[in-house]
């Protein structure tokens, strides 16, 4: 009897031992909750991106995983996000790589490549053409890991009070435009790049600090009011044919404190919010041209000469940046590189493609500058 109950002590202390080394490590480390924040803030449609995701993680991880989130701007200013998720102060946050040049001119094109990735090439090339890992090269620089989580296609073009009929009627315009890349591009053509933070636009715009601005698509430029204050919508909107946003993730939480379940979980919802944030900006444009056609906007479009030169301007400095950086040259060979590689299909399949075959710059001096062999 004695050795019977020995025997199923031990068996009990065994298993109580097993169960706490297996189990409540395992708790203790899926039980999270981490700190999320913004490029966008909360009167820019586009925060509904982040939203999403959050949505989405929140569901996936139960009662084990949660993201507290923030809107942009309430925990750091919009243009110190990297810096705050870089140190750790705010463990994630949603963002455009074009407002990061400062700290590397290879995030222009991780976030807009102007007048180059539809959002379809983007996609096929962040996804199955190496882009994914290359993004992942330029923010670890950082100490971030960043997951690709959203975008949008073309964006709407230049809003203002002065037709722009041609380049020529650049000249002298102050313009709020994102991006390095861009603003070069501007100044080519005479005009004048003014940085500015999405919530500043409307009242620089009404009280004439600028003359126009690009912002967003046609969805997000009405719910801004911006056909209150415009008379003029000039099209195509070459700085941006599309958009892409990350997730950008602390690299020591994501080493130590996510397990690698959770790690694939984020990857999942990215790219699963990728797809919804596609849709659901694309659809809302329906409604976002229709404000603006309500108003009796008048839309003008640059003509084919035009829109040469500004390729030109565009391969110009993409070569100059090439040559003076390399990462920039690698992602930039890359992207150039996959829109070679698709254009025989594209042009096979067309008009029912998605997307246009470009002019490509030179691919030879680009891949000499990214090393490429």
């Amino acid at each position: 009897m004695k050795k019977k109950k020995m025997y199923w002590g031990m068996l009990a202390l065994i298993l109580v031992s097993f169960f706490i080394v297996q189990v409540a490590p395992a708790n203790a480390a899926d039980k999270i909750e981490l700190k999320m924040s913004s490029v966008w803030s909360s009167g820019i449609q586009l925060i509904e991106c982040d939203r999403n995701f959050v949505k989405l993680v929140n569901a996936m991880g139960g009662d084990n995983f949660k993201i507290k989130f923030f809107d942009g701007g309430t925990m750091v200013p919009s243009f110190e996000l990297f810096d705050a998720v870089a140190r750790g102060t705010l463990d994630m946050g949603g963002d455009w790589g074009g407002y990061w040049p400062g700290k590397d001119e290879a995030f222009n094109v991780i976030g807009s490549q102007p007048m180059g990735l539809s959002i379809n090439d983007y996609m096929l090339w962040i996804y199955q053409g190496g882009g994914f890992d290359l993004i992942q090269e330029a923010y670890a620089k950082h100490g971030i890991v960043a997951l690709p989580f959203g975008g949008h296609g073309s964006e709407s073009g230049i809003r203002g009070n002065k037709p722009i009929n041609s380049l020529k009627d650049l000249k002298g315009m102050k313009i709020r435009m994102g991006g390095k890349l861009q603003g070069k591009i501007l100044k080519d053509f005479g005009a004048v790049q003014v940085n500015l933070a999405g919530s500043e636009v409307y009242q620089a715009l009404e009280k004439g600090v600028i003359d126009a601005c690009e912002y967003n698509i046609p969805t997000v430029d009405s719910l801004m009011g911006l056909q209150e204050i415009t008379k003029y919508w000039a099209s195509p909107a070459w700085h941006a044919p599309a958009a892409i946003f990350s997730v950008l993730i602390n690299k020591n939480v994501w080493d130590t404190k996510l397990t690698p379940a959770q790690r694939e979980m984020l990857k999942t919802a990215a790219m699963a919010n990728f797809l919804w944030s596609f849709t659901f900006f694309e659809y809302n444009d329906i409604a976002g041209t229709k404000k603006f056609l309500d108003k009796k906007i008048k839309i003008t479009k640059l003509g084919d000469k035009d829109l040469e030169a500004i390729q030109q301007s565009i391969y110009k400095h993409t070569l100059e940046a090439c040559k003076t950086n390399p990462l920039f040259a690698k992602i930039a060979y890359s992207q150039y590189k996959f829109l070679q590689d698709f254009a025989q299909w594209r042009s096979i399949a067309s008009p029912f493609s998605h997307g246009r075959n470009v002019t490509l710059p030179d691919m030879n001096a680009i891949k000499a500058a990214a090393g490429v062999k």
